[in-house]
């Protein structure tokens, strides 16, 4: 159903696609908003793999490492929750796919838009404003009409998931950076060019990771007046009035976390069962927290892998091959 070649998507790991935060398979908006934008379909679909990697390289070493399984339910039954696990993943979901799209724009790859050439002209003193932006502004605005037309209701499920959605757009866009290119003669910087560029996903990942640990607790809020816009009559609390209302950076949930030492299929956790862990470490990956204090074995096993290559002129790479004993310990 895709108007255009350039949003054909061809899959050679032959991985069910799902596109938006909910892992639903695409709404009619968002058929009509890939028909609409040329090319944006690759765009959406690295974004997503962006995120899924980044979400399991984040909590690789915690008790819920980020798991996924085939089917349009990639993260399985987590996201059907409201704890702090569900905010992470609508968050950096939400973040990818704009992170993604704006990108794409600067390197014309999608035809209904281009690099962010406004900031044009002087900047400061030594410097002004040129090159090729990558253009944050359509990627947020593509985001939010992509990824949030998934949120149907008006309770505090909808509002969390908004709420975590933009906070993932948020974040891409607080991150963006200057870069700048020198020109004068002889490699002098009489004068620089300077643009906008996004940050790396691994800062956005390490940013919503930090906003995961002082995720905030919430409630649903209703000021109960009928002059109030929808938009300001339903709103979120904070659960202790004493602490300030979450800011448009911070995730939000409104749940505690299952347990996830043990598997559980009705909250969807495969537990930590098989997981190896460090026993040297009093961390969250040291065997006692990981393993939840079942316990764990301890095995070894020999490695062979390539080593002290030499590079001869030219060109060929000669290795030898080195087998190393490794210790592994496993939870029980």
């Amino acid at each position: 159903n895709v108007a255009s070649s350039t949003n054909l998507l061809t899959d050679s790991k032959n991985v069910q696609l799902v596109l938006d935060p909910s892992l639903q398979l695409l709404s009619r908006k968002q058929r009509k908003l890939i028909r609409q934008n040329p090319g944006i379909l690759h765009s959406i679909s690295t974004g997503l793999q962006s995120a899924l990697k980044e979400c399991k390289w984040q909590f690789r070493n915690r008790r819920w490492n980020c798991p996924t399984s085939q089917g349009p339910n990639i993260f399985g039954k987590i996201v059907n929750r409201g704890c702090r696990e569900t905010a992470f993943i609508f968050a950096i979901t939400s973040a990818g796919v704009t992170h993604s799209v704006a990108r794409s724009c600067s390197e014309g790859s999608i035809e209904s838009c281009t690099c962010d050439y406004r900031r044009r002209g002087p900047g400061g003193p030594d410097w002004h404003w040129g090159g090729c932006s990558d253009n944050i502004d359509f990627g947020r605005l593509f985001g939010r009409e992509f990824v949030d037309s998934s949120e149907k209701g008006r309770d505090l499920r909808f509002l969390m998931n908004l709420h975590n959605n933009e906070a993932g757009r948020m974040t891409v866009f607080s991150e963006m950076r200057q870069e700048c290119k020198c020109h004068g003669m002889s490699g002098s910087c009489t004068v620089r060019t300077c643009w906008m560029r996004l940050p790396t996903f691994r800062a956005v990942g390490d940013f919503l990771k930090d906003r995961f640990d002082g995720a905030s607790r919430v409630i649903y809020g209703n000021k109960g007046s009928n002059r109030a816009s929808r938009v300001e009559l339903h709103h979120l609390e904070p659960e202790n009035p004493a602490h300030k209302p979450p800011s448009p950076h911070d995730l939000v949930y409104f749940e505690k976390s299952p347990n996830f030492c043990t598997y559980s299929g009705k909250t969807g956790t495969a537990g930590t069962a098989g997981r190896f862990c460090n026993s040297s470490s009093p961390g969250l990956d040291g065997c006692e927290l990981l393993c939840c204090g079942r316990g764990y074995r301890t095995r070894t096993q020999r490695v062979t892998e390539r080593c002290n290559c030499t590079f001869h002129w030219c060109c060929h790479v000669s290795c030898l091959n080195c087998t190393n004993t490794q210790v592994l310990h496993e939870c029980l």
